[in-house]
């Protein structure tokens, strides 16, 4: 995977509506990804432009959180209403979608509009919350098997393409998602696509080499609707690249959380009664240290960083502590059939960051940042209908490694 970047000697607004009016000549279908957000809301308002233009028809998907500010709720009702004259269909899902949450190891996954929990606000008229409107839905889904199974009901056994306003320079997994090669795309000219299994919905990102500074004037220049929620974070002091509109709980989202006590006390109350760990949440998500460590973590003196992992891990629920020791338990076997037979290091030099060097301290760190899947241990999530035959493998396995 090339990780340089190539000039196309034009700018990224005359680039994007390219690759708009391609697709919209191209697929049969066409849906926007909505989140209310600044990207996804430029994204919305490209989409737009093309079609009127074209005189085409696109359709729109927000997945409703639940937990989301009142003004993002606001400014998704009055872009469909902005959009009425070009759009096919408005699904405002609010069904139950179960995602991980960074703030809690009693309950490291949770799940907007639960059934059995008493919701922060009530879901709106317009939404989807039938069970059986989608024939691919399954209660309590996750989030991502979600998106997959809507985007191949979309297609309908027709060509169609989902538009996510997702930009490269936001992190590395998005910078990822664009550059590598071993992904299907849409053809070899279109590297900003990928491609479903089923072969008949593609994903598209048309503004991916766009740069906050170029939503911003964009949406300046032709003076376009956004979510004001964003000038209320410029006042708190939010950096500009750190503004974010998405669900609230993730290990990087809640960093946010501080802001509905502040915007929104009142929803910040039925929040914290909702979800647990939300006020530790809030309180921690943008320290360095101890709890939900990121860039620098701390031990005590008396521990070393093995030792401190294996009293982690007997301070965690049960459950949620064997899930842990799965994870730990094939990182180690791995390191151990090949570079360290004995034991990984208690600790090495730049094992804190982004690339995997083995240690100890690694793994302490992945338990206090609550990376429940290990994404830092080199894991990916593991489909939830696999899960439970592969926890008891694992659980099974261990034993006769005598890991953990």
């Amino acid at each position: 995977m090339s990780s340089s970047k190539i000039s196309l000697n034009r700018n990224v607004y005359d680039a994007a509506v390219e690759r708009i009016e391609w697709i919209f000549n191209t697929f049969d279908k066409v849906c926007v990804s909505f989140s209310g957000g600044k990207d996804s809301s430029s994204m919305l308002h490209l989409a737009a432009m093309v079609a009127r233009k074209k005189k085409a028809k696109f359709s729109i998907l927000f997945i409703d959180w639940e937990v989301q500010f009142g003004y993002t709720i606001d400014f998704v009702e009055k872009m469909r209403d902005e959009y009425l004259d070009c759009t096919d269909k408005f699904y405002w899902v609010a069904l139950p979608l179960t995602t991980v949450s960074g703030i809690s190891q009693i309950n490291p996954e949770w799940t907007c509009w639960d059934s059995e929990l008493e919701w922060v606000r009530a879901k709106p008229e317009l939404a989807i919350t039938k069970h059986d409107y989608f024939p691919f839905y399954t209660e309590n889904m996750t989030f991502e098997a979600f998106v997959e199974g809507f985007g191949d009901w979309f297609a309908q056994g027709t060509s169609a393409v989902s538009l996510i306003g997702i930009r490269s320079d936001e992190s590395i997994n998005r910078f990822n998602t664009i550059a590598s090669t071993r992904k299907m795309r849409y053809s070899d000219d279109t590297p900003w696509t990928t491609a479903s299994l089923s072969g008949f919905h593609y994903k598209a990102y048309p503004i991916y080499d766009w740069k906050v500074n170029d939503i911003w004037h964009f949406l300046s220049k032709f003076n376009l609707k956004y979510n004001a929620l964003y000038d209320l974070m410029f006042q708190a002091g939010v950096p500009l690249g750190s503004m974010r509109i998405c669900e609230p709980f993730g290990p990087e989202q809640r960093k946010g959380l501080w802001l509905y006590k502040i915007i929104e006390p009142d929803m910040w109350s039925k929040i914290c009664s909702r979800v647990s760990g939300a006020v530790s949440g809030s309180l921690y998500g943008n320290k360095s240290g101890d709890f939900f460590a990121k860039n620098k973590i701390n031990k005590p003196n008396d521990f070393t960083w093995k030792e401190y992992a294996l009293f982690l891990l007997s301070s965690m629920p049960p459950k949620t502590a064997e899930h842990y020791k799965n994870k730990i338990a094939i990182y180690l076997k791995w390191y151990m059939d090949r570079d360290y037979p004995n034991d990984i290091p208690d600790s090495q030099e730049n094992d804190c960051g982004s690339r995997d060097i083995p240690s100890w301290r690694r793994i302490c760190k992945v338990i206090l940042k609550n990376d429940y899947w290990c994404k830092m241990l080199s894991f990916s999530p593991t489909k939830i209908k696999n899960h439970k035959k592969y926890f008891d493998r694992v659980v099974a396995l261990r034993k006769g490694w005598g890991i953990i």
